[in-house]
Formats: C-alpha cells, structure tokens, sequence
C-alpha cells in the first residue's frame, strides 16, 4: 500500500515518559519533512472535527546507541534527511536551546537517543538494520 516507511528509532534504555517525548519530538520533525504524509481532518458523529493525522502506519524500534550511531551514518550514506535527538537536549528547555546544543556534537560524538525518518521500503529496511520493535 506504501512505497515507504515512516521509522523511529529509540534509544533502548530511556524511560517510558522520555521515549514517548522523544517519539513525539522525532514525528513532528518527520511531518515537517513530508507534509504530504497528513490526511484529512477527522469528523466525529457529531460534526466535531479534530485535526488531521499521518496517514501512514509508523514503525516504532528500539535500540542501543552504537546501532542508533550506525543507523545515523547510513541514513547519511543513503542520502535520507531525518530528525535527530541527542541526550543533550534532555536538558534545554526550548527549541532554540535545543539547536544550540545539537550543534555543538557531529555525527563522530553525538549521543543519539532516537531518529526519526521516511525512505522507500528497502533503504528504510537497511538504515535501521539491527534495531528492533520496541517493547
């Protein structure tokens, strides 16, 4: 049905509450990549409308760091943009900040705790080779 796949990968040893944020943080950056990916507006019964999703199942993973590491290089090597967090960014409190510590890290030293990103089927399937579904 989809010639691509919408993947997140998560650090395995975050607690619930941060890869739930992480998942959410790593989507909306998705989103922002393929806007195409949002549906219609759903309309309840009763007319009331709520606002449109990804209409597009989304693969949820998990991870150690070194295969989130690996999975950032090939995402790089396959030409794949994506959304990126570090575990610096645990400890900013705005988007700004956010940007500010990301830059201070290369792909080298970065401490990767989730990626998110959409690619055809098989580059999808080789980018997040080692991960696996998350629990």
């Amino acid at each position: 049905m989809f010639d691509t796949k919408i993947v997140l990968i998560l650090r395995e040893d975050l607690p619930s509450w941060q890869a739930l944020n992480v998942a959410a943080f790593l989507m909306s950056g998705v989103t922002a990549g393929a806007p195409e990916i949002i549906g219609e507006p759903y309309l309840d019964r009763d007319g009331r409308r709520f606002l449109p999703i990804s209409g597009q199942p989304v693969i949820v993973l998990e991870a150690d760091g070194e295969t989130i590491r690996k999975a950032a290089a090939r995402m790089k090597e396959q030409n794949v943009d994506g959304a990126a967090y570090i575990e610096e960014m645990f400890s900013t409190g705005h988007d700004a900040a956010n940007r500010a510590v990301f830059s201070e890290f290369g792909p080298d030293n970065a401490s990767f705790v989730g990626l998110g990103f959409r690619a055809p089927k098989k580059i999808a399937d080789k980018i997040s080779k080692g991960a696996r579904m998350h629990r």
